[in-house]
């Protein structure tokens, strides 16, 4: 369903992902893992239309999304949750759910249960404003702003980051959820080792910028990998 071919991402004078291939298909978790700063963060950045790839082809269902914005890329069909949230701490939660409306037709403007059914402390706290969730309420909210999109592809950067245990647990339950649905497209950023190995179906194994593992959890013994994620 997406398709990263030879990718290269610059800033400014600094080249940060070099040659970079990822696939991640539907009813798949696909986890990108590495150390800090090794490109991770950028790569979903690129593949959101955050910053714009200097480089190679990113594909979603057989067209190249080019120079497409990122505003673009959401009506497409990428969902993208940053690392930090980024909900709108002055807007109530129904508020900043729906800012998902601006990719979506007028007939689509809805909250559907399904967010509600998944993540309950939001509906109890729908008029409460962003900003005065906890870390964990917030990382919810900021998954269920990008399911509202309705995605084909859901990139989610660092979810369990300062998040307790009880609501780490909570959305591993709704990463797998939404993986069994066999519709989305799931790109993972995430240190949890555990918690990444748990859910991914596929790794792309990064360093300084490149790719020096991929497969599935068949074809990566779990060693190799926690090998590649230690500092």
């Amino acid at each position: 369903m997406l398709k990263v071919e030879d990718l290269t991402l610059h800033y400014g004078g600094s080249q940060i992902l070099y040659g970079v291939d990822l696939e991640a298909e539907a009813g798949q978790v696909t986890c990108v893992m590495g150390t800090n700063g090794v490109g991770k963060t950028s790569l979903l950045k690129a593949m959101a239309g955050v910053h714009l790839a200097s480089g190679g082809t990113i594909t979603l269902d057989g067209k190249v999304l080019g120079k497409m914005s990122a505003h673009g890329r959401a009506q497409h069909g990428i969902g993208y949750v940053p690392q930090g949230r980024m909900i709108f701490p002055l807007l109530t939660v129904r508020e900043n759910l729906e800012t998902g409306y601006a990719c979506l037709p007028k007939s689509e403007h809805m909250v559907p249960d399904e967010i509600y059914e998944l993540f309950p402390v939001l509906q109890e706290m729908r008029g409460r404003r962003g900003g005065d969730l906890s870390g964990g309420q917030q990382q919810q909210l900021a998954i269920a702003r990008a399911m509202i999109l309705k995605p084909k592809v859901l990139l989610l950067d660092e979810p369990t980051e300062g998040i307790q245990p009880n609501i780490i647990q909570q959305i591993g339950r709704v990463i797998d959820y939404l993986r069994d649905q066999g519709t989305m497209a799931i790109v993972l950023v995430e240190q949890y080792f555990d918690f990444a190995y748990a859910r991914a179906d596929r790794f792309t194994v990064l360093q300084r910028g490149e790719v020096i593992a991929a497969g599935s959890k068949a074809e990566l013994p779990e060693s190799q990998l926690r090998d590649a994620v230690s500092v």
